[in-house]
């Protein structure tokens, strides 16, 4: 099963009035282990950016001068996506930027079932208590030290780590391929296992034997032990 966990940073709260989406990172998961393919763009906003906006991602006019438009990178994005399902940490706000952009250019519109919200399966499972991803992260024990700034890939990447403990536990190879890499210099040799030269002495007693055989009579022939 392919799921994107998925983050932007905006210039503000309401696409409507003008907001629009500076950034977008995301993950990929494969059967809930990351495939270590992301994908990550800053984007021009073409407008200015409000300080409030800019005190919470640090993404600035300058810098994002001579970032694409999403009008470029729009149809990239979705070719990404594909039909896999979207985490996002309230779903509602990165899905509704997300449709607006994609509207002004005739593209096509994210279903809103394509998406998994995590901040309603953190306040479902933990009912009352703080739901933010700093404070689920503090909940997992999850490293975010890194998170001074909001940061559309790391959020991505912590909120993917996040997702699979809301969801029953963390995997213990999250983020690593299936097949083990050796460092530089391992001569270790790979273990596998062998039949005994010698089998194990039985630990049964001459009683519990013959009771065992007792039973087993009182079976019939059809007895499982018989057709061993």
């Amino acid at each position: 099963m392919r799921e994107i966990v998925l983050d932007t940073e905006t210039t503000g709260f309401d696409p409507e009035s003008g907001d629009r989406i500076v950034e977008i990172g995301a993950v990929e998961l494969m059967g809930h282990v990351a495939t270590g393919k992301t994908y990550h763009q800053y984007i021009n906003p073409e407008r200015m950016m409000p300080d409030e906006a800019f005190q919470v991602h640090g993404l600035g006019d300058e810098f994002l001068r001579d970032k694409p438009k999403f009008v470029e990178v729009g149809q990239a994005f979705l070719d990404f996506i594909g039909d896999a399902k979207l985490v996002i940490h309230n779903a509602a706000f990165d899905i509704k930027f997300l449709n607006a952009e994609l509207k002004w250019m005739n593209l096509p519109q994210i279903p809103w079932e394509q998406a998994i919200d995590t901040l309603a399966i953190a306040r479902k499972r933990f009912p009352g208590s703080p739901a933010s991803l700093d404070a689920l992260c503090r909940r997992f024990g999850i490293d975010n030290a890194s998170r001074t700034l909001h940061g559309a890939l790391l959020d991505s990447e912590i909120l993917a780590e996040v997702y699979l403990e809301l969801i029953g536990g963390r995997q213990p190879d999250f983020g690593l391929s299936n097949i083990p890499q050796k460092s530089a210099g391992d001569t270790s040799v790979d273990w596998t296992p062998r039949q005994r030269p010698t089998p194990l002495p039985s630990r049964m007693t001459e009683e519990e034997a013959a009771a065992h055989a007792e039973f087993v009579a009182k079976l019939g022939d059809d007895a499982v032990w018989l057709k061993a």
